[in-house]
């Protein structure tokens, strides 16, 4: 407790203290998370530091992949076959764009011009401006495309051809493929790790995850992880790798350089989209209509939010804004 002296320092200090506390509440007040919810047809966005879903956003037919660009949201709605839009911070639906056959994987380009969906039934990558709207392209691609990821220069994305056990690696600006890379059985979801100079393919029914040398393009070195991997993502000093492991209710943690296990987590509900917000590592139940909220460094859980039914938050799901 605050003492009664001095009166005119405390006052200072109090307010210089409150001023801090504010500052700090509204930047972490100001990470969303925005969960797709396969069977409720909606988005629970997330007030993070909150630990509450402060809004749902109703969408298009079970919604699956998610992209932030800039203030915007993009959502793909496999069943309704589009691309939804949410504005970021007010939450309100923008509109809704058709996207193929069955759109699922999606990637924003990393400066927000531009989103590519994988068109899963349609085998086609599908860009759009984020802006207009508009299309600005498609390239056919092999069997049941699913992941993306879309290279820090935004002129090379990398789509995981689950049914044919390969990465696809699509020269943007030229549309068209311009190399595959044998991968392990059944590639799902990507994750770019360019400072290591390495594309992370999950092998969902290899049980395992193939490392591409991204300069090579070829993969040189298979992990072992846990039934069905879906998700991965990296801790903000890119130290360790988070992977959820669908079938087994776990999260494997590993050396992000060596991939040695460090440590398995447990108690989740079938948890598919994982990501990291500064400190905390979020992962997506889909089995328990949850979010759980971890401590990085220990794994301990420090939440669990209740979002929509089935949850999946396939894709990069955090973003940051007003």
């Amino acid at each position: 407790m605050w003492r009664s002296e001095p009166i005119a320092l405390l006052g200072r200090a109090a307010a210089a203290t409150a001023l801090l506390l504010c500052a700090h509440a509204a930047q972490a007040a100001s990470a969303f998370a925005y969960i797709t919810n396969q069977g409720s047809h909606d988005v629970s966005v997330v007030d993070i530091a909150q630990r509450r879903v402060v809004a749902t956003v109703p969408v298009g037919r079970s919604p699956a992949g998610v992209a932030v660009a800039g203030d915007r949201v993009f959502i793909t709605n496999p069943d309704s076959r589009e691309l939804a839009v949410i504005e970021l911070g007010s939450t309100r639906m923008l509109g809704t764009r058709a996207a193929g056959e069955q759109p699922l994987g999606i990637a924003a380009a990393p400066d927000g011009r531009q989103v590519w969906v994988a068109d899963w039934q349609g085998q086609r990558l599908i860009g759009f401006d984020t802006r207009s709207l508009e299309r600005v392209g498609e390239i056919a691609l092999g069997r049941t495309p699913s992941g993306v990821a879309v290279s820090a220069d935004g002129a090379t994305a990398y789509v995981a051809e689950r049914d044919d056990d390969v990465v696809a690696v699509v020269d943007l600006p030229a549309r068209r493929v311009k190399a595959r890379v044998v991968v392990g059985k059944h590639p799902f979801a990507l994750l770019l790790d360019e400072p290591r100079g390495r594309l992370l393919a999950l092998n969902v029914q290899g049980d395992d995850m193939s490392v591409v040398d991204l300069a090579a393009l070829r993969e040189t070195k298979r992990v072992p992880l846990g039934r069905a991997p879906y998700g991965a993502a990296l801790s903000a000093d890119g130290a360790r790798l988070f992977v959820t492991n669908q079938h087994e209710d776990t999260v494997s943690v590993l050396d992000a350089q060596s991939y040695e296990l460090q440590l398995r987590l447990e108690g989740f509900g079938h948890p598919e989209g994982v990501a990291v917000q500064g400190e905390e590592l979020l992962v997506v139940n889909w089995m328990d209509d949850e979010l759980s909220i971890l401590d990085v460094a220990s794994g301990k859980e420090r939440a669990r939010i209740r979002t929509g039914s089935n949850p999946r938050g396939f894709g990069a799901f955090v973003a940051t804004g007003p």
